[in-house]
């Protein structure tokens, strides 16, 4: 799978704007399942890892914009994201029509560091 480049997180100030993360594997560029439960798990693994590379945690995020592509698997999605955010920032979830490479889901956030 090729991934265009770009920027994981950018900021202003001790604001940081994190690009929407897909369930892929970062070692292997391939999906950690085929379902909603593994890609989304993959999505908050993948967003926490961009957060600790910039010094914070799930905590110092303050707003999330969640995309599926199906809400049927929304009561999943949020048994995922309720286990992950646990400091309950604001959020959006919309159902998508397609999600880059085929995904099921992708999160992008907004995190302050503190």
């Amino acid at each position: 799978m090729s991934t265009p480049i770009l920027s994981e997180a950018t900021s202003c100030g001790e604001l940081y704007f994190l690009s929407g993360q897909i369930g892929t594997v970062p070692e292997t560029g391939e999906f950690a399942g085929d379902d909603i439960l593994s890609q989304a798990t993959q999505v908050a693994e993948n967003i926490s890892a961009v957060l600790k590379k910039h010094g914070m945690d799930m905590s110092n995020i303050l707003k999330a914009n969640c995309y599926i592509t199906d809400m049927s698997n929304y009561a999943d999605f949020n048994d995922v994201y309720k286990s992950f955010f646990i400091s309950r920032p604001a959020r959006t979830c919309v159902a998508v029509k397609q999600l880059p490479f085929g995904a099921l889901c992708e999160i992008e956030v907004i995190a302050l560091k503190k």
